[in-house]
């Protein structure tokens, strides 16, 4: 099954931009990066160079001479003669080149000189990007890649633009969903939180359209993460970053998610941690919501980075980590709300991220308020509360009423509810938080018309 992806639109434009310079696409393993990559060529290109650094390495010395296009090319062409190298007819695709940053610094050359379209990807495994970064800057372009958002999962079920413009129109409008479509989009959604975003997960689940052997393959990938943890986690201290990884799910299931050195490990002192929250953020495995300082504008430069969350950057992926009772609980009777909310919570933010947004959350002093997220508009600060339950919204309130806060203008309440607007707040259900982005927009652009 050929899974619609988001970069398959990207690659295209990419590659009719006359200014195109080459291309770095960074995500996670198992994100489908490389399959993206191999179809977009087969179809746009007549010869395709591709070379895998992990699994060939007897390529690695390459730009051992210099970063010489011409070079480089003798190189690569005496190690395999069936390369062909045509100008403006061949694809270049270096795959996996954590194993090799020295590719990166021969990308300034490829791009001034300009005969070869050039890819190159790797999963954030064992990426020195900072190394990377300073070799290619000016020189590349970044795309960063995520396991299938919950509109590409709508895809891959079959529903076309057609259909979810249906549902933006309503959201859009502020016109309550029909029963057929809340209902059935809400189940679309429960299976999304179980199967998450893995391609070859949601391949599968799509095709035998069960959930067998779907616990299987998150757990593999679980394991699968922690082996390149000890891999590739070059200078840092493997246990150390184990022992963050296995402990998320605590965290997330804690009424205050905030995350504490202390209680990983005994005695633990946070200057012995130093680099493995960033590790397993630039390996693309969890997202991190900061704590903002203070509820007003602007987000980048109002928060606390010592104070923040941790989420994983795939909800199937959390799914695959809870103990069996959980995941009975969850398959058996769909009780999404067994772990504290956390899923609900984990999966708005990987949802707000794949949408572009950074993560930030609040969390007064005395405890008395607390906000999930915040976002944006054009003109304002929006607080998003993800409830569980149909419990009172007393934080959102508290927010959007207080008169000294003047970047906060409404608020977003995200629940097993339909569409609506009290004056105060909007309220929707979970599965349109991957069209917040595009409403908020719009909205703004309908309200300036009306002004």
């Amino acid at each position: 099954m050929n899974l619609r992806r988001k970069i398959d639109q990207f690659l295209i434009d990419w590659k009719n931009d006359k200014n195109k310079m080459p291309l770095i696409i960074k995500g996670a393993r198992q994100i489908g990066k490389t399959y993206a990559i191999e179809h977009f060529a087969k179809n746009n290109y007549k010869y395709i160079v591709e070379i895998n650094f992990a699994l060939e390495k007897n390529y690695l010395d390459i730009f051992d001479y210099g970063f010489d296009v011409d070079t480089i090319i003798k190189n690569i062409s005496f190690k395999n003669t069936n390369f062909e190298f045509v100008p403006n007819e061949t694809l270049i695709f270096f795959d996996e080149i954590q194993a090799c940053p020295n590719c990166a610094t021969s990308l300034k050359a490829f791009n001034i000189d300009g005969r070869f379209d050039v890819i190159c990807s790797g999963s954030l495994m064992g990426i020195n990007y900072s190394e990377i970064e300073s070799n290619s800057v000016g020189n590349k372009i970044d795309y960063n890649m995520y396991s299938l958002d919950f509109e590409e999962f709508l895809w891959a079920k079959g529903y076309d633009e057609e259909k979810i413009n249906d549902i933006y129109k309503c959201m859009l409008e502020l016109k309550p969903l029909s029963k057929i479509q809340f209902d059935v989009m809400m189940e679309n959604f429960r299976e999304y939180m179980v199967v998450g975003g893995m391609p070859a997960i949601v391949n599968k689940f799509i095709t035998q359209n069960n959930y067998s052997g779907i616990l299987e393959m998150q757990k593999q990938i679980l394991l699968d993460y922690e082996e390149d943890i000890t891999k590739y986690a070059n200078g840092l201290d493997h246990g150390k970053i184990l022992n963050v990884y296995r402990k998320i799910p605590t965290f997330l299931g804690n009424e205050n998610k905030k995350f504490q050195i202390s209680k990983i490990e005994s005695k633990a002192r946070s200057r012995e941690y130093v680099g493995t929250i960033e590790w397993l953020d630039n390996a693309g495995i969890i997202n991190i919501s900061y704590c903002m300082e203070r509820t007003e504008l602007p987000l980048g430069g109002n928060y606390n980075p010592d104070n923040f969350r941790i989420y994983f950057s795939d909800t199937g992926i959390l799914i695959g980590s809870l103990d069996d009772e959980v995941q009975d609980d969850l398959r058996n009777n769909k009780n999404f709300n067994t772990y504290k909310g956390a899923i609900y919570e984990n999966i708005v933010s990987d949802m707000l991220v794949k949408a572009g947004y950074k993560l930030y959350f609040y969390k007064n002093e005395k405890g008395t308020i607390e906000m999930d997220f915040f976002i944006r508009d054009a003109n304002s600060l929006i607080p998003v509360e993800v409830k569980a339950s149909d419990n009172a919204t007393i934080s959102l309130k508290k927010l959007v009423e207080n008169d000294r806060l003047k970047d906060i203008k409404y608020g977003i309440k995200l629940c097993e509810k339909n569409i609506g607007f009290n004056g105060k707040f909007y309220t929707f259900p979970y599965f349109l938080t991957f069209l917040l982005k595009r409403f908020l927009k719009e909205k703004d652009i309908k309200e300036a018309d009306k002004n």
